[in-house]
């Protein structure tokens, strides 16, 4: 990446805001990547698909993922989950930073759902993290994709403990009102935090 763009990740649980922030920041005329965009064709990569097919052989028919079989096979399977990702987080990081390099302008935000989880927050210039109450992460999501709670709060186990373990030493955004509060807290941390010019 060119040294003079800076790369700022924004990260957070499952239905705590993420996206909002993203599309705010789209908005406000910033580059918006996403890694879960990108996980979503990661398997066009046809180095990551003859990786995908050697570790999970019956996973892969006819040279096409069984996304459904594969997230069955890794879902409570830690040491499984664990291969899959060393597979797959390093080359859909690679597709990000090299799509963050083609983006106009001199700042860039990318959503990364599992930033601590592949312990990447290294390689960012910045780190937003969005923070919300757990019941109401909860309701957004059984809301958004017709999930059960106990089918919510088994991907919340799946992911980093942000209650138990607040990240240390990054912007913290609290999303705890309206979508009105939410946008206001991301302009101050732009301009507070980051000394981004928004006008």
């Amino acid at each position: 990446m060119k040294r003079s763009k800076k790369l700022i990740a924004v990260t957070g649980g499952i239905g705590s805001g993420k996206s909002a922030v993203l599309e705010h920041l789209r908005g406000l005329g910033f580059a918006v990547l996403s890694a879960d965009a990108i996980a979503r064709r990661i398997y066009e990569d046809k180095r990551v698909l003859r990786q995908v097919r050697e570790a999970f052989p019956n996973c892969v028919c006819e040279g096409v993922v069984d996304r459904k079989k594969l997230a069955g096979a890794v879902f409570s399977d830690v040491r499984a989950r664990q291969k899959l990702e060393a597979i797959t987080h390093p080359a859909i990081m690679d597709r990000l930073f090299t799509q963050a390099c083609s983006c106009a302008g001199d700042v860039v935000f990318a959503e990364v759902p599992l930033l601590f989880e592949g312990g990447y927050e290294r390689l960012f210039d910045g780190v937003i993290v969005v923070m919300r109450p757990l019941a109401s992460r909860v309701a957004a999501v059984i809301g958004r994709d017709g999930l059960t709670e106990q089918e919510v709060l088994a991907r919340v186990q799946n992911q980093w403990d942000y209650e138990k373990n607040p990240p240390k030493g990054h912007t913290v955004l609290y999303n705890d009102g309206d979508l009105a509060a939410l946008y206001k807290q991301t302009e101050r941390i732009l301009h507070e935090e980051f000394s981004i010019d928004i006008s």
